[in-house]
């Protein structure tokens, strides 16, 4: 009996070895680096993603817009008449047609002089404030579902005039490249057609 006491005892003991302990260490390790890795692959994607921020969408609005299933176009939109045609949404689509013409007169403003600095037309005629105020008050006149497909254009909007300020910036003494005006150039018509979407919401 004191023999089977005494191999009992030692069996029990030997799960507190510091091999058995080195195990536990060794799979919390393990763990701990599989979880390191999955971060390190999170990461990378989140980057690739912020990398290429939209890439198609202001033209194509992505997966989130035209001819997606769950956004309704402006034809098929429905409207509540009587907030439409209260006064500040309707103060609210004067100054998003004047947003729309704001563009008009920065691509005119490049045509004439394509190094021009446009970025004092972008703080005072398309302040990100007052603009993206504007675009969901006019929301508030469309039913929830219809609102899918202006809150798409919202992002669009808003996404484009950011790309357009950031490819406005050059260092100091460095002209304006072709493929920048392109670029810039690309991005004024993309605001010109999701202004006018937008506006057709309201029709």
């Amino acid at each position: 009996m004191k023999f089977l006491a005494l191999t009992t005892m030692a069996a029990t003991a030997s799960a507190f070895t510091p091999a058995s302990m080195d195990a536990r260490a060794i799979t919390s390790l393990s763990a701990e680096v599989s979880r390191q890795s999955f971060l390190g692959q999170a990461a990378l994607v989140a980057g690739s993603l912020v990398s290429f921020p939209m890439a198609g969408s202001a033209a194509k609005y992505g997966s989130f817009g035209a001819g997606s299933p769950l956004v309704i176009e402006a034809k098929d939109a429905e409207i509540d008449s009587d907030v439409l045609a209260s006064e500040p949404v309707q103060k609210a689509l004067k100054k998003v047609k004047g947003y729309k013409d704001a563009v008009g007169e920065i691509k005119q403003a490049l045509v004439a002089d394509s190094q021009t600095n446009i970025k004092p037309y972008i703080i005072k005629k398309l302040d990100f404030a007052g603009l993206r105020d504007d675009l969901y008050a006019i929301n508030a006149a469309l039913e929830e579902d219809s609102q899918r497909g202006t809150d798409r254009l919202v992002r669009v909007i808003i996404q484009d005039i950011t790309e357009l300020d950031i490819a406005n910036n050059l260092k100091e003494g460095v002209a304006r490249s072709p493929r920048r005006l392109e670029i810039m150039n690309g991005k004024l018509e993309k605001l010109d057609k999701a202004f006018s979407d937008y506006l057709a919401f309201a029709n």
